[in-house]
């Protein structure tokens, strides 16, 4: 039995962009195109830990699994604690929180880092890629990790701090963030039972609450870049994006 577990949180009320895990690419919504790729990663069960009984249908009319939550959680790692308490799962031991508006990601980074945590027994990890484009740095669409070493495709370093936008001109060890998250169940437990934190609120990163509280978060290298759809810009660029690779 698979000691992990997929869940990925979802809800309608985004502010920059009501409605966006159904919207539609190649016919598909966003939230179903992230469905897919957590299933291709075969590591474990996926679930849509979501608000709307919109999105539940739609994830399970397209062959995959949702579970409701309440609408009042503030952050996708509170809404996907819930979910998992309610579903009720033995022996599990890691968590994947699959951003659900990141359909871009590759199953070969959520099977690498599934890996690394097994491996390392780490209490929260999560995936970064190298920053080819240094205009990156300025755009708050884009976050950013900072790592205490530089990564390579084998090494797993602790992350120092995440931010929206910096003004240093140089890259060193600073990483594009990329929308997934594992983490120890117990290290989850924790996290979800600590009060929201001044630099979490302030940056609207709930990663932050993690480090705030001195809870490590290891970073995994990927070798491609994706990003979060938070606006209808980034929507239009990703859906270029995917339905010209499935025309080739």
């Amino acid at each position: 039995m698979s000691k992990t577990i997929v869940l990925i949180p979802s809800r309608m009320s985004a502010k920059r962009l009501p409605g966006k895990p159904l919207l539609k690419i190649n016919n598909i919504s966003i939230i179903s195109h992230v469905v897919k790729k957590a299933k291709q990663a075969k590591i474990g069960e996926v679930y849509v830990a979501t608000d709307s009984v919109k999105i539940l249908n739609d994830v399970r009319k397209n062959g995959g699994k949702a579970i409701l939550t309440k609408k009042s959680h503030k952050t996708g790692t509170d809404r996907i604690f819930e979910a998992f308490k309610k579903l009720s799962k033995k022996n599990i031991k890691y968590i994947i929180n699959l951003q659900g508006d990141e359909p871009g990601i590759r199953k070969n980074d959520i099977i690498k880092l599934n890996k690394l945590m097994l491996k390392n027994n780490c209490e929260v990890g999560t995936v970064a890629t190298k920053i080819k484009n240094k205009k990156i740095l300025l755009k708050e669409n884009f976050v950013k990790v900072e790592t205490e070493k530089k990564l390579n495709n084998n090494n797993f370093s602790r992350a120092l701090d995440f931010f929206r936008k910096s003004s240093s001109k140089s890259c060193k060890n600073i990483y594009h963030h990329m929308g997934i998250y594992a983490y120890n169940v117990k290290t989850l437990k924790k996290i979800v039972h600590l009060k929201q934190s001044k630099n979490e609120k302030k940056l609207r990163l709930e990663q932050m609450r993690a480090l705030d509280n001195n809870v490590s978060i290891n970073v995994s290298l990927s070798k491609y870049s994706s990003f979060g759809i938070d606006t209808i810009k980034d929507y239009l660029a990703m859906k270029k994006i995917m339905e010209y690779k499935s025309r080739i």
